[in-house]
């Protein structure tokens, strides 16, 4: 067995909701078991059909702990099904993706399901030092969300304005401009809006049932709710940026920056022979990846060194790439990206040609398997060979993994 024998099928995902939005009223469990339930049904999985349940998942808790199990339980294939949960910030959904692909290569299993799952709109608040008693005024209750972010880079690399931060800290690094970080927010959200408006998100949707709410009945969910497609120019000009009392000449505003997000999103892993045998649909096949480290305080250029290691393993360029998705956290990181590479107006053509964080959202944990989804759908639709995902990640990360088009 190697990694040309392992193959990547039915790339599913939900409708990713807003923050507080459509998903709000649902765990994070909740979403993972919709997905894998499709997953089964479609693939008509049952009890001892797989192997492993690994799923990204960057702001766990005590409700639903090593999510995988808790989806493979919850979504009914059984007690003998695994599970565990994996934690590289931004890039977890992916690497799930990528252990999964090492699993089936080496024998540990023949069919994994991988993908990611978060509901940031349930991420706690939390408290430390109470098992110990308190005096005094009492305690702090701590956002897991805002704090994760600030301390994702340890006692050495501390970010106190979080991940914004790090977006200003690359924007003054590679001299990019508010303009340009407009411009490239608003490209995200037209092309957002037209692969909604043409059906192209379809194939890989599953529909979610949301809860009823004081405003809205209970329904079945089948559209992203983050895309603004109507935004203009001048809306995004007239956003203040965020960290603008601080430093007078930030840029990263809520317009040209990703959205908090809820959704999930997995995948098939196994063998060829075994996709074959089931009759499994392939879209996939790794061809290589790579994880590299950079500054924490300029984690959004991760994807720079990352993107370098994978093409060098697998001795493709990047002019061979007929897709490139780059998880698009801020507009600033993105174009730095872009200009270390060296890409062309037309070349950017290949570029997260459906939107990617800033319109369609960022559910951290779940984004990595959305993207292969969507990336997936969208490479077979044009019948290209290679594409390439990469993410930037919280901590001072970058991963990066190439795929080819199954035929």
């Amino acid at each position: 067995m190697s990694l040309d024998d392992v193959v990547i099928c039915s790339p599913l995902r939900t409708p990713v909701g807003r923050f507080g939005g459509v998903f709000a009223g649902l765990t994070a469990a909740s979403l993972a078991a919709t997905v894998l339930r499709e997953l089964a049904a479609r693939n008509g999985l049952g009890e001892g059909d797989v192997d492993d349940v690994v799923l990204g998942q960057c702001y766990p808790n005590g409700e639903a702990p090593a999510i995988g199990r808790i989806a493979a339980l919850d979504a009914g294939l059984g007690t003998g099904v695994p599970g565990l949960q994996v934690d590289r910030r931004c890039g977890s959904g992916l690497q799930a993706v990528l252990y999964a692909c090492m699993q089936v290569a080496t024998g540990a299993a023949t069919t994994v399901v991988a993908g990611g799952v978060e509901s940031m709109s349930q991420v706690e608040h939390y408290a430390l030092g109470l098992r110990t008693g308190v005096r005094g005024d009492g305690t702090m209750l701590h956002d897991r969300l805002a704090r994760a972010r600030e301390t994702a880079g340890g006692i050495h690399h501390p970010v106190p304005g979080g991940m914004l931060e790090t977006a200003e800290n690359v924007r003054r690094e590679h001299d990019v401009d508010r303009l340009s970080q407009d411009a490239w927010a608003l490209r995200s959200q037209q092309r957002a809006g037209a692969a909604m408006a043409g059906g192209r998100f379809a194939d890989e949707v599953v529909g979610v049932e949301a809860p009823a709410t004081r405003k809205a009945p209970a329904r079945t969910v089948i559209e992203d709710e983050h895309p603004r497609p109507g935004t203009t120019m001048e809306d995004l000009a007239a956003l203040r940026p965020v960290m603008g009392r601080a430093d007078p000449t930030a840029t990263v505003t809520a317009g040209n920056a990703s959205g908090q997000n809820d959704g999930a999103a997995m995948c098939l892993v196994t063998t060829r022979e075994e996709a074959d045998r089931r009759g499994w649909d392939p879209f996939l096949s790794l061809r290589g990846w790579a994880v590299a480290g950079v500054a924490p305080e300029t984690m959004g250029i991760g994807p720079v060194p990352a993107v370098a290691a994978a093409l060098a393993r697998t001795g493709l360029p990047l002019a061979d790439m007929d897709l490139i998705e780059l998880n698009e956290a801020f507009a600033s990181q993105v174009l730095a990206c872009l200009a270390a590479w060296e890409l062309s107006e037309a070349d950017r053509e290949r570029v997260n040609v459906n939107g990617s964080g800033i319109s369609l959202g960022h559910p951290v944990g779940a984004t990595g398997a959305r993207i292969l989804a969507t990336m997936a759908h969208e490479l077979r639709r044009r019948e290209g060979r290679y594409a390439l995902e990469t993410m930037c990640i919280g901590g001072g990360q970058g991963l990066a993994a190439v795929f080819e088009r199954v035929s």
